[in-house]
């Protein structure tokens, strides 16, 4: 931001919104930009008037119309820093928008650069074009790295191995510094020492309450998934593609992946998968809770929401069922709501397309009609799957994994049959079985057997049975356009082959 500010000082520009909540922070940058710059540094607050920071002198001022004729009083080129203006500007006081106005203009011809400072508030329209908003970013590896240095020589603890320091820096990745600072000094009190599970135990806090972001503390693998060979052997491949070992290499950073199938197949699952295999962390964003009712709210969350995911990146990014937030929105939707989902939706293609950090995103969909063409191209993502029904091997390593997931053993059921059994049941519907059968052998004091199973499998309407028109539609449009997740394609499910035999 520094530098920022440096460069709109000498272009001359009257007015800045800086937006963020971290005031100490940006205060710092304002006056190492007033130092570079040679100029004086005024601020103001409601509480503490108008200080100058270079003689220390203040001037008890608490009415904001009264600060603003005293900015106009003050002589030569110099930087004002006015705190919590955004909030006072949210009443659209006439005479208050009336008197900034006239002070920006005289701090044009003056040689004055007037500074809001706060979080962003949505301006009165008289001064859209006069106040230019400039967005302080996440602190990076480097900031937060001062702010444990400092702690730990605070605290009298030795600095960590490298490995662990920089790991902990990689938990706290998303944070303010004070929500840093907060998080390393409670490792402290709770162990002796800055654990990377704990701060990022309280990154999930600090995301979750804004309601945009979760942070998803998961176990699964791709041990985990039964069948999608295909996928997994793709993943597998680019374990590493998202580290700084690959940028060195000269690989490009990957974008993603947007998974389609049937509900109930492993995509989800797959997405939990995929952070395992890079070792990062997975963020899993509603991309329904992006559009909010008051005026800019749903263009600052798509804003909030990348801002966070690259600061915490290296990560994955999961978009659970994302045509519920972008279904109908293209080039010719968003009418609706005076454009605001076609805003936003531009906004989030034009990261996908362009983004410079290593984000790796994952969307799930079930209904591929819903979602506007553009989301679908090449470009957005590096690869875009379709997950059908299990076959009877992947039903088969299903049976054996939900099984052995509840602690049964699987040699105590003949799974091959039971596969046989459940042909059209998603992976989510044989798991149901199974936790079924254990709620009526528990009823029974006694295990679950085969023939429960058989008798839960014979009563239940699988979904293939009741969508199977959209199932079928589904299956005709991956047709060549999406590559199929298992290893058993078959041209009749994948389309044709390229001989290279």
């Amino acid at each position: 931001m520094k530098d920022q500010l440096i460069r709109y000082a000498r272009a001359g520009y009257a007015g800045l919104f800086l937006c963020t909540s971290e005031e100490v922070r940006a205060e710092a940058e304002v006056k190492a930009a007033a130092e570079s710059l040679g100029r004086p540094l005024h601020a103001w607050s409601l509480t503490t008037g108008f200080i100058d920071t270079t003689s220390g002198t203040v001037r008890d001022c608490p009415d904001p119309l009264t600060a603003l004729e005293q900015v106009e009083s003050i002589a030569g080129d110099c930087l004002v820093l006015l705190r919590d203006f955004g909030a006072l500007l949210e009443d659209r006081d006439p005479l208050l928008v009336r008197k900034l106005r006239d002070t920006l203009h005289h701090a044009k011809s003056a040689g004055k650069l007037l500074l809001l400072l706060g979080v962003w508030k949505t301006l009165p329209a008289e001064l859209d074009r006069e106040v230019t908003r400039l967005d302080l970013a996440l602190p990076g590896p480097d900031i937060l790295g001062m702010v444990l240095d400092q702690l730990l020589t605070s605290a009298g603890i030795a600095t960590p191995p490298p490995e662990i320091r920089e790991a902990i820096l990689r938990a706290a990745g998303g944070l303010t510094t004070i929500e840093a600072e907060n998080a390393f000094a409670l490792s402290l009190v709770e162990t002796g020492s800055i654990q990377p599970t704990l701060v990022a135990r309280e990154k999930a806090r600090a995301l979750k309450s804004g309601g945009l972001l979760e942070v998803i503390e998961t176990t699964e693998s791709l041990d985990s998934i039964g069948g999608l060979e295909a996928i997994k052997a793709w993943l597998i491949q680019r374990g590493e593609a998202i580290t700084q070992r690959a940028r060195d290499y000269g690989l490009p950073i990957p974008k993603g992946m947007l998974v389609l199938g049937v509900p109930g197949t492993g995509k989800s699952l797959t997405a939990k998968a995929t952070a395992s295999v890079f070792g990062v962390p997975l963020l899993k964003l509603d991309a329904g809770r992006l559009f909010g009712g008051l005026v800019g709210q749903s263009e600052a969350n798509v804003r909030s929401v990348i801002q966070t995911a690259e600061a915490i990146s290296p990560c994955v990014l999961w978009i659970d069922e994302i045509e519920k937030g972008f279904g109908g929105v293209g080039a010719s939707g968003g009418s609706t709501d005076g454009g605001t989902s076609a805003r936003v939706f531009g906004t989030m293609l034009n990261w996908l397309q362009d983004k410079t950090h290593p984000v790796f995103v994952v969307a799930t969909a079930n209904d591929v009609s819903k979602l506007p063409p553009e989301m679908l191209r090449k470009g957005r993502w590096d690869e875009l799957w379709f997950v059908d029904l299990p076959d009877t091997r992947e039903r088969t390593a299903i049976w054996d994994l939900v099984i052995e997931k509840y602690g049964r053993d699987k040699t105590a059921f003949d799974t091959v049959v039971l596969a046989r059994a459940s042909e059209l049941h998603t992976g989510a519907e044989i798991e149901a079985a199974f936790v079924e059968a254990l709620h009526r052998g528990f009823v029974g004091n006694r295990e679950p057997t085969e023939l429960d199973l058989g008798e839960l499998l014979s009563e239940s309407v699988p979904l293939a049975t009741t969508m199977s028109e959209s199932i079928e539609r589904l299956r005709h449009w991956a047709k060549g356009r999406a590559r199929h997740a298992s290893a058993t394609e078959t041209p009749s499910r994948r389309g044709c082959y390229l001989d290279l035999g």
